[in-house]
């Protein structure tokens, strides 16, 4: 009789010890790591201690003391615990104010924090930038991940409610907000019962001005945006950071507190409150303005 196909699965084949791979410790397989920090100083948003370290010593720390030489008002007013949501005004051809209100909390409040920014989507099209500024402490902006920094982490975020709106505007219109969308930020800060600290950054404006937006030129380059500035475009790509020494001054204002819970759910609630930041953000900046002297000496 023919042998009939037996069907037990065959037992795998035992490998010698010699073609076995040698087992290699936990610490062995960090040299193997990819990237330019064999130590992976990172933590879980991709922030880099050394990567900013290095930023904060050499460009930030230069424009924060000797070029912008910025003016700190209500430091005190910056929670020193727990989660805080900073909302401010927004600048400028490619603007300088997150990085001096970070660096004006670490240099001036009693006890520094990290400050995360929240950024737009539209920065992971373009490679090299995409890699660079989660690790300068900048994250996406979207609700999951400010629910987490504020409720989970119990951290200091900073918000733009203006967006893209706030660094395209033109020169002529300096200093006069624009709409700030529909309360997400205060949705949030509600819903992480955290409070919220307008910020007013004067000076940003005069540092980095946009007399015109060249829309063909954008759709052509593929950039954010084609901005006519005192350095750009003749500076090339490198003019963008040619900003005017405008003096800064950055007010923190006084906190406003949600201390109820389910107050997210009052959406008329959200808007009134979204409103009232507005209006106090765009009245202290006014008043800044107007008791300021010279836009290079303050």
């Amino acid at each position: 009789m023919p042998t009939r196909t037996s069907l037990r699965v065959a037992e795998p084949e035992q490998a010698s010890d010699d073609s076995r791979l040698p087992a290699l410790r936990r610490d062995d397989l960090r040299r193997h790591l990819p990237g330019i920090e064999p130590e992976r100083q990172l933590n879980d948003w991709g922030r880099s201690e050394r990567i900013e370290g290095l930023f904060d010593k050499t460009l930030i720390e230069f424009f924060y003391r000797y070029w912008f030489r910025c003016e700190v008002e209500g430091i005190e007013n910056v929670p020193a615990s727990g989660g805080g949501l900073l909302v401010s005004n927004h600048s400028g051809a490619l603007p300088p104010d997150a990085a001096m209100i970070g660096k004006a909390i670490k240099e001036e409040h009693p006890h520094p924090r990290p400050l995360n920014v929240t950024v737009e989507h539209f920065f992971k099209g373009y490679p090299g930038f995409s890699m660079l500024i989660p690790k300068i402490g900048c994250v996406a902006a979207h609700p999951a991940n400010v629910q987490r920094l504020l409720f989970d982490e119990q951290q200091l975020v900073l918000v733009f409610p203006e967006g893209r709106k706030g660094t395209e505007k033109l020169y002529k219109d300096r200093y006069k907000l624009r709409r700030f969308g529909r309360g997400g930020f205060v949705e949030a800060a509600m819903r992480a019962r955290t409070p919220i600290v307008p910020v007013c950054v004067v000076g940003a404006e005069e540092a980095a001005p946009v007399f015109a937006q060249v829309k063909p030129l954008q759709r052509l380059t593929g950039l954010l945006y084609f901005p006519i500035t005192p350095t750009f475009p003749h500076g090339g790509l490198l003019g963008m950071l040619g900003y005017l020494p405008a003096k800064f001054k950055i007010r923190f204002l006084e906190p406003i507190r949600f201390d109820e819970e389910g107050m997210h759910e009052d959406k008329a609630l959200v808007q009134t409150v979204a409103h009232e930041v507005r209006a106090r953000i765009q009245e202290n900046l006014f008043e800044m303005i107007s008791k300021r002297k010279s836009v290079w000496f303050g």
